[in-house]
């Protein structure tokens, strides 16, 4: 049969009234087309109906749309179903909204009648979407329709509920109980489905980049496609990846399956899909995703890069993924009549990336205490110090509290864990013990070691200041604050180095491997941080040391050539003493030429030092020699080895840089 057409209606208007008129006469004619074929082909449809249908088609546009649009559907989906038909008639009044008046109430008579044909047609109607092997959010206008049939639903079950009390009620009840149960079985697969799907409307060269996945699928077609963030530095962003339609669904859904007591289902489904997505974005960041087994079998050297790369990825993940993800929460389950289902979808999402993150930091912080794994340790603790105050933003409700805690725990181990490092230190200085005498009596590499490893942790000052002191707090005064600590360690580094200078034979060795090791400490404790700690007394004490240590090697080694030199003597004996002071002088910068002294300016003041001892007593001594009366003309000055300009220059070559 076809569809006669008026002319008028094909006729070119202008009038912004003729395209809903014209939709209007489509309905009526539709309906009483459908009417009509139904009433010649069933013997069982009334006479009844088929005046209805003329009374609804002079009702009003809205009933004559709904009324058409549910034949059609109906038709589609068996075309001899006059029940189906009849029914969708039924609940069609001149009210103007389907099934109006077929609301169970208290006051109707004939009750459990109408109480079972409400159900009857409700059931028909949800049931012919639940077998549906296509998606029902794939076609807006079923996804519309199927909510208002779940809101009616919905809307019924309580009212049914109100009635318990009469027993007639109770088969009414647990039938929409069960068809509830279908309906969020549905909603659930429905809100997957979405979720899944979402991505697919994104652009590529956005902030995203999508890469898919056939793993999942949803009934014959793949839409599994993955979105994941590209690793960034600016932490004052926020990630979208849905488009507000997407979370419109998505909120539709939840309403839906929360009032219907499926609210941890729907949580369930949200946070599976979120976590995937935290997951491969994690996986940008380039996080190995160690187990803590596998942290404490991994050789430093390369647990110090991922240090690196985790300090990044816990930075991206709470300042910037976990925010985003709180705020996805909150729009996708708004209008909830309570939050604990956003609370809990969050928490569900967050849970396993940030107990991956704090494995992570909790297998450092119980690992070896070698001393040089403080530096590496102290950029972990001082990562998560900054980021704690997010933590405990983030993680602010009841399901996230026992992540809130577990990151406060991991925070104070890796404290424990830095304290127990640096006092390694200490264990280091005594474990070191003289073993030979060090090459030239140059700094040694325990010296640099402490110096470089002081100085260093004191770019961290303030966090090792409150780790001790919290320690100290904890445990009683035992524990010392950090500049007596730091003063402790350097009066053990000293004490070693006194050990260590006694493996050399000759005493003016000693006081220059002293001196020597004593200004390398100075200069590392000046003009800085470790400076600071140490106070200004200290660094004047340690420098009247070095005095000390400079004129102790002068006394021992050059205080003996320079007093042969004697000029009282007679001329038999000034020659003696000029043969004894050439040899001595000889042996003496043949042998400390070899010596060391790295540091210029130490260098340079003491061969300045030494020529100012030696030069003015040996042009003293020439003098004398060569105004003495047994000298006759030139006979002397063969004896005369060295003018003072040669003794300066072998002065200067005294001490080498490096061994």
């Amino acid at each position: 049969m076809k569809l006669q057409i008026p002319l008028k209606y094909k006729q070119k208007h202008t009038s912004q009234t003729c395209f809903p008129r014209l939709i209007l006469f489509f309905c009526r004619r539709l309906l009483h087309i459908v009417v009509s074929s139904l009433f010649t082909q069933s013997p069982n449809f009334p006479e009844y109906y088929y005046s209805k249908s003329n009374h609804m088609a002079e009702a009003g546009d809205e009933n004559l749309y709904a009324a058409a649009r549910d034949i059609a559907r109906a038709l589609g989906k068996d075309p001899s179903a006059a029940g189906d038909i009849l029914q969708i008639l039924s609940g069609y009044g001149a009210s103007g909204n389907r099934g109006g008046d077929s609301r169970p109430t208290a006051s109707r008579g004939g009750a459990n009648i109408n109480l079972d044909r409400s159900l009857n047609s409700l059931e028909r109607q949800i049931s012919g979407y639940i077998v549906e092997d296509r998606p029902i959010w794939s076609d807006p206008v079923d996804s519309r329709t199927f909510l208002d049939a779940v809101d009616e639903l919905l809307a019924m079950a309580g009212d049914l509920r109100s009635m318990a009390g009469d027993k007639s009620v109770a088969v009414c009840i647990s039938r929409a109980d069960e068809l509830i149960q279908e309906v969020m079985f549905r909603l659930q697969e429905e809100f997957g489905y979405v979720m899944d799907r979402a991505p697919e409307s994104f652009d590529s060269d956005d902030e995203f980049s999508g890469e898919e996945d056939n793993d999942r699928s949803y009934g014959d077609q793949s839409h599994q496609v993955m979105i994941t963030a590209r690793p960034i530095t600016d932490y004052k962003i926020v990630i979208e990846p849905l488009q507000s339609s997407v979370i419109g669904d998505l909120n539709a859904i939840a309403v839906r399956m929360v009032a219907g007591g499926f609210g941890k289902e729907c949580s369930r489904v949200y946070s599976s899909r979120r976590r995937e997505f935290l997951e491969e974005s994690l996986s940008r960041l380039h996080l190995r995703g160690l187990s803590m087994e596998e942290v404490q079998e991994t050789p430093w050297q390369d647990l110090e890069d991922e240090i690196d790369r985790w300090i990044k990825a816990v930075t991206m993940v709470f300042r910037v993924f976990f925010p985003s993800e709180r705020l996805l929460c909150d729009r996708v389950f708004s209008d909830l009549p309570v939050s604990s289902v956003t609370d809990l979808s969050f928490m569900e999402v967050c849970r396993g990336t940030t107990t991956q993150l704090l494995n992570f930091a909790d297998a450092i912080a119980l690992g070896s205490r070698l001393p040089e794994r403080l530096f590496k340790v102290m950029d972990l603790y001082e990562a998560m110090q900054d980021l704690i105050p997010k933590m405990e933003t983030l993680f602010s409700n009841k399901y996230c509290s026992p992540l809130r805690h577990e990151a406060v725990a991991i925070h104070k181990r890796l404290g424990e864990a830095i304290r127990g490092i640096f006092m390694e230190l200490e264990n280091l200085i005594r474990r070191d013990p003289p073993k030979t005498a060090f090459p030239g009596g140059g700094i040694h590499p325990i010296t640099r070691y402490v110096m470089n490893y002081l100085r260093a942790a004191c770019k961290s000052r303030q966090s090792l200041e409150q780790i001790l002191d919290q320690a100290g707090n904890e445990t009683g005064s035992d524990t010392r604050p950090l500049s007596v600590q730091i003063r402790w360690v350097l009066e053990l580094l000293e004490s070693n180095l006194e050990g260590k200078k006694r493996t050399y034979r000759d005493p003016s060795l000693c006081f220059l491997f002293m001196l020597n090791n004593g200004k390398y400490i100075l200069d590392k404790s000046t003009d800085n941080d470790l400076g600071s700690i140490l106070g200004e007394d200290w660094i004047v004490k340690h420098a009247a040391k070095l005095r000390q240590y400079h004129s102790s090697y002068r006394r021992s080694s050059w205080n003996q050539v320079v007093g042969l030199l004697r000029t009282e003597s007679p001329y038999p004996k000034l020659i003696e003493s000029l043969r004894l002071f050439n040899a001595k002088f000889d042996e003496v910068c043949l042998t400390q030429s070899q010596w060391v002294v790295s540091d210029e300016q130490l260098r340079e003041e003491l061969r300045s030092s030494v020529a100012g001892i030696v030069c003015p007593a040996y042009m003293k001594f020439i003098e004398r020699l060569k105004v003495s009366p047994e000298i006759n003309g030139r006979r002397g000055e063969p004896f005369i080895a060295y003018t003072v300009e040669d003794l300066e220059l072998r002065i200067k070559g005294l001490f080498k840089e490096r061994a």
